[in-house]
């Protein structure tokens, strides 16, 4: 076909200087969805794939046509863009009917007649309420999968308003999906998803209805877009309720469950936050009152411990009292010395499957081929982030040695430098930011490996491609950013061995022992920076980047202020939702949730700080998509997706890693076993239940003499004279007969520790399980919408038409009989 020949199914029109028009020019025809594309008989250089690419998509909107769609196409007023050609598309009734039955869209049936009950806090409410005035409640109806020969039962009030924009653009969406560009070896070629990845179609939207700072003035504009980003998305509104309903009627029901979902989860955390920042203010005013962190600070026990050294040659003793401020701070920030507070919840919120299966291009054995590939490439990343967590492991073991020599270690411990800049310290900090930095490189790296990944298996529909890539980064970022704080709370410090056989990595580093305090302070720092470095990173991400964009593009054709723009030439120059949509919205907050319960035992905070930061990701979320993208494709959604048996898995591993975060990680279950058994006799000396004495009972006693040769520390003129230093565990001292073996208190502790795991974890989930069963999934008034809706859509579209058609048939019975009656006689002979 010669150039000259390829023409245009359409006409094309002049813009009509209306720029807050959501009609074509006629004023008649809504416009539902914008397809934008790069003429090419305006560039300079033609080529033979740009007739390729010009014919597939007159072909593309040829066949729209022929489907019922109607086109009109409009040039691009802005200087630089006169290339661009934008074709505006309309979906008239016929057409939306006949798909609307197609699709199984639920569409009114007739008003909600239930009559309900204001709950008695409705009060309480109305403060953190949308004003109804200015966001009037949604009428409620019930709905039914449309069908056209019911179409007299269905509520219809106007036409043009039957089918709300969301569902206009959602059809025609589905119909753009399935609309065919060409035919090679006899497979069709469809989908507007692969024009727009070849570059034929540059962008294809539905528009907003409006500015989102501005009222249009176009009588026929709902201005919801304005009403969400005034009421909604705006920054004062951070303590408000959502207005979903209209958020739902706005971007679909996809987009209304996650934010539904994400403030419910909100809502829940306020009570872990209260609970968290009560133990936390606890611990912060009592940390002076508390019995071991005074005998660690008291200068006459203490400060007359002399420590043995936590590693070889280069280390020296050191004195208890240079923990002082260590032991207070771990005694204001650890939950786990006055109880344990879970956050643990249900979620009720999976999209719906595509209603057409494609055809599978591979056999089952290149299915096999591609999955053993793709489950290697996995395995093989997921070790990549275990060998880098080991090679922080050795950096620790090697800075603290640099450390160690270097910081000052004075025996009275009075600097004030001392107080804070321990060697412990630096490491801690110093290895959890380099392991932050790592967790974000890979991250970055990652996710394109696994889009890569996903796209070759080739799933079959789009929830399957969702869910199989949410496995995939899920276990790929819970390994990266949970494997330090797995390794700080369950294995640093609980295979040490004592300083005269202590145990090595890799036959070289000496494995790294904890503070004597334990190592929470060390897995609290580890938590803090790797939280508050992820929300401050994805913040840059969510809202820096997205409005850096936008404002380089307003500058690069700051000519547009100067003549009027049609509404979907401002939606084109808006940053695009990108195919996976909410799938990184939902990776974060599940992420979050895991630190918020995995190891809130350690770290009380962590569920304020989450609070805080998701009463601005709701909003900073509204404000992207009302503001700063394009408007969203409109989907549906039962519920949150495979995200859902994820978040159950965390709430109840989180039960196993807080039972032990408690148990081995911090002194809990030590203090409790001195305080009821060993500080009063047989084992103690004290007339009372007491603390005091603690710390000496728990630090073991060494013969300086003992020191291997490799391992014996550098003398230094000041511990000339030392005979004996003391460490960290449950040993006999030197000279008794089962000397260094583990005693009595350890075998007490071990007991304690494991009966504390199982009574724990039994009484949680049996808790969890009656909770469950008691609040029900569905609550008694949705049943009763339920069964209201069951019983109408029976009775108008299945029960009436079939008495009708009784009628119908009986009236034609008696009208044969009458006739019968009338025409015939009987026959005689």
């Amino acid at each position: 076909m010669q150039e000259s020949q390829l023409k245009h199914p359409w006409q094309m029109a002049e813009f009509n200087l209306k720029p807050d028009s959501l009609y074509f020019n006629d004023g008649q025809r809504r416009i539902d969805f914008v397809l934008a594309y790069e003429d090419e008989s305006k560039k300079q250089h033609k080529r033979s794939f740009q007739k390729k690419q010009m014919r597939k998509r007159l072909a593309y909107e040829s066949n729209l046509i022929n489907c019922g769609l109607q086109l009109e196409a409009t040039s691009s007023v802005s200087v630089g863009d006169e290339k661009l050609i934008f074709v505006k598309v309309h979906a008239p009734w016929e057409l939306l009917c006949s798909f609307a039955e197609i699709m199984h869209i639920k569409l009114p049936l007739q008003p909600n007649d239930l009559k309900t009950r204001d709950s008695p806090f409705k009060w309480i409410s109305r403060f953190f309420s949308v004003d109804e005035n200015i966001i009037k409640p949604e009428q409620e109806f019930f709905t039914a999968p449309f069908e056209i020969d019911r179409l007299s039962d269905f509520y219809i009030q106007d036409k043009e308003t039957f089918f709300n924009p969301a569902t206009r653009s959602r059809i025609v969406h589905f119909i753009l999906c399935r609309g065919e560009y060409a035919i090679r070896d006899n497979v069709r070629k469809f989908g507007i998803n692969k024009l727009l990845d070849s570059g034929i179609y540059k962008a294809a939207f539905p528009l907003h209805d409006s500015r989102f700072n501005y009222q249009s003035e176009d009588p026929n504009c709902p201005n919801e877009r304005y009403l969400l980003y005034r009421e909604w998305a705006h920054p004062r509104n951070i303590f408000k309720l959502q207005p979903l309903d209209l958020v739902r009627k706005y971007y679909g029901e996809k987009i209304g469950i996650y934010f539904a979902w994400l403030g419910f989860y909100t809502q829940m955390l306020l009570l872990a936050a209260v609970v968290g920042l009560g133990c936390f203010l606890y611990g912060y005013f009592m940390k002076d009152n508390c019995t071991w962190s005074q005998e660690v600070c008291d200068p006459n026990i203490g400060g007359k411990i002399i420590m043995c050294p936590q590693c070889d040659q280069e280390c020296t003793y050191w004195n208890l009292t240079i923990t002082c401020e260590s032991s207070k701070v771990t005694t204001t920030f650890t939950l786990a010395d006055y109880g344990k507070a879970l956050f643990s919840g249900k979620f009720f919120l999976d999209p719906l499957s595509s209603q057409q299966e494609e055809h599978i291009p591979y056999t089952a054995c290149g299915k096999c081929v591609r999955m053993t590939f793709c489950t290697s490439a996995v395995l093989f990343w997921i070790l990549l982030i275990i060998a880098s967590v080991i090679g922080i492991i050795v950096y620790r073991l090697s800075v603290f040695l640099v450390f160690s020599a270097t910081l000052p270690r004075h025996i009275n411990g009075t600097e004030a430098i001392q107080k804070y800049l321990t060697p412990q310290a630096a490491t801690s900090v110093s290895a959890s930011i380099i392991s932050f930095i790592i967790i974000m490189i890979l991250n970055m790296i990652y996710e394109k490996v696994a889009i890569m990944i996903t796209d070759f298996e080739l799933p079959r529909t789009q929830t399957d491609y969702e869910n199989s890539l949410t496995m995939k980064m899920f276990l790929f970022q819970f390994v990266n950013y949970y494997s330090s704080c797995f390794y700080i709370a369950f294995f640093k410090g609980k295979f040490v061995g004592y300083p005269g056989d202590p145990v090595y990595w890799l036959g070289k580093y000496r494995n790294e022992e904890c503070d004597p305090g334990g190592c929470l302070l060390e897995l609290t720092t580890q938590l803090t920076i790797i939280m508050g470095g992820k929300a401050i990173w994805n913040n840059i991400q969510e809202v820096l980047l997205p409005w850096l964009k936008n404002l380089i593009g307003r500058f690069c054709s700051a000519s547009r202020s100067e003549k009027v723009v049609p509404r979907w030439e401002q939606d084109y120059h808006l940053q695009p939702i990108g195919k996976l949509g909410l799938f990184y919205e939902y990776l974060e907050m599940v992420i979050q949730f895991g630190f918020v319960t995995l190891f809130v035992a350690s770290f009380p905070l962590a569920p304020l700080l989450a609070l805080m930061n998701n009463l601005l990701e709701i909003r900073i979320d509204a404000w992207k998509i009302t503001t700063q993208f394009r408007r969203i494709v409109p989907q549906k959604a039962q519920d949150i997706g495979a995200w859902q048996p994820i978040m159950q898995g965390i709430a109840l591993l989180a039960v196993v890693t807080n039972a032990m975060i408690i148990a081995f990680t911090s002194d809990m279950i030590p203090r409790l076993v001195y305080y009821w058994s060993f500080s009063v006799p047989p084992y103690g000396s004290q007339s009372t239940y007491s603390m005091k004495g603690y710390i000496n009972n728990t630090l073991s006693v060494f013969a300086v003499s003992d020191f291997r040769n490799e391992s014996k520390p550098a003398a230094l003129p000041m511990f000339a004279n030392q005979t004996t230093c003391r460490y960290r565990d449950f040993r006999y001292p030197p000279g008794h007969e089962h000397q260094y073996e583990h005693n009595i208190y350890y075998w007490h502790v071990i007991a304690a520790k494991l009966s504390f795991i199982i009574v724990m974890e039994h009484i949680i989930y049996l808790v969890t399980f009656a909770i469950s069963h008691i609040i029900p999934d569905v609550s008694k008034k949705t049943k009763s919408k339920i069964k209201r809706e069951k019983y109408l859509i029976q009775t108008l579209l299945h029960e009436n038409p079939v008495k009708a058609m009784k009628k119908n048939m009986g009236s034609i019975a008696d009208k044969i009989l009458k006739g019968a009656d009338g025409t015939f006689r009987p026959k005689t002979e």
